[in-house]
């Protein structure tokens, strides 16, 4: 059945409300095919981890922070790097980003920190035909102690912000083909 409230249409189904207006910002799971793709192995060993993998929240109220979840368990070495595939991706407007920091928590106690020291994620990043704008988070530990993540354990945080242009702004490319460093091909 359907209902309009407010402008908004929103359809009742026996599980969920759904709203049907344009998002404005927020997560989705990146697809079981891409994951696969991504981090490579069997599509039945990865089943289970892809099943788990938990969208971005905000721990409270005021965090400003969405924390990015691990969808698996790892300990990280001191000097030892890691590519953590979250199996996210991000949608947002045409004039917001989304910025990725360590979870301070991690960077204070373990001297963890991300190897690009803040990501970017441009809005044309999600749903790019490349790799569905998969966000990876990849983890350096400076620190002399050992880092263990459990799975669904937050790692990092993802800021969205607006941003601003140039007035006399031209953009080398109208818009982006593939995945992650691909605007500087």
């Amino acid at each position: 059945m359907n209902y309009l409230v407010k402008d908004f249409n929103i359809t009742l189904t026996a599980d969920d409300v759904q709203f049907l207006f344009p998002k404005k910002r927020g997560f989705e799971k990146i697809s079981f095919e891409q994951y696969v793709k991504d981090v490579g192995g069997e599509r039945h060993d990865l089943a289970e981890e892809y099943l788990d993998i938990k969208l971005p929240r905000r721990a409270t109220a005021k965090s400003a922070g969405y924390d990015i979840y691990s969808p698996f368990s790892f300990e990280l070495n001191p000097g030892e790097t890691i590519k953590i595939p979250t199996g996210i991706k991000a949608y947002m407007q045409n004039d917001e980003v989304l910025k990725i920091y360590i979870r301070s928590s991690l960077g204070f106690k373990y001297d963890v920190v991300l190897s690009n020291s803040t990501g970017i994620i441009d809005a044309d990043y999600f749903n790019n035909p490349n790799n569905e704008g998969h966000i990876w988070i990849k983890l350096i530990n400076h620190g002399d102690k050992t880092l263990s993540i459990n799975k669904g354990e937050a790692i990092a945080q993802g800021i969205f912000e607006k941003y601003l242009i140039a007035d006399n702004d031209k953009p080398v490319k109208e818009e982006r083909v593939g995945g992650i460093g691909s605007t500087n091909q």
